[in-house]
């Protein structure tokens, strides 16, 4: 058995130049797919966590007016952390809600460029827009 092992360890086998260009080349084309890919989904990431926020921004303006018999007026990101404190992580992206007695807009900016708005402009009636 120790002479087969002898044996084995005295030839020189292994993986050509061609062999290991050829696996390098195969290596950069999957890295050269792979690469945007993955940050495209990393920008699609970004644009979903600035929905999430608006989204939760929306439920704690509502309560908020909920909380002062149906007015907006008192509705700013102090109060909406005070209702949701989530929101406080959310940092510069949540802008300051501009509001009025019966309606408001909520605006998160995404870490990828875009932004999220919802606006409530009369009682039942909400709208949603973004730009990315």
């Amino acid at each position: 058995m120790l002479e087969n092992v002898r044996k084995r360890m005295g030839r020189e086998e292994g993986f050509t130049l061609i062999e290991l260009l050829v696996v390098m080349l195969i290596l950069g084309i999957l890295a050269a797919i792979a690469i945007p890919s993955f940050l495209n989904q990393r920008s699609k990431a970004q644009d979903s966590d600035a929905k999430a926020i608006a989204r939760t921004a929306q439920t704690a303006m509502e309560t908020c007016a909920t909380e002062n018999d149906g007015s907006y007026a008192t509705c700013d990101v102090p109060a909406l952390v005070v209702i949701e404190p989530t929101l406080s992580n959310a940092g510069a992206d949540l802008t300051a809600p501009t509001h009025t007695a019966t309606g408001y807009e909520v605006a998160v900016a995404s870490d990828a460029g875009g932004s999220f708005t919802i606006t409530r402009t009369a009682p039942g009636s909400i709208a949603y827009s973004s730009n990315w």
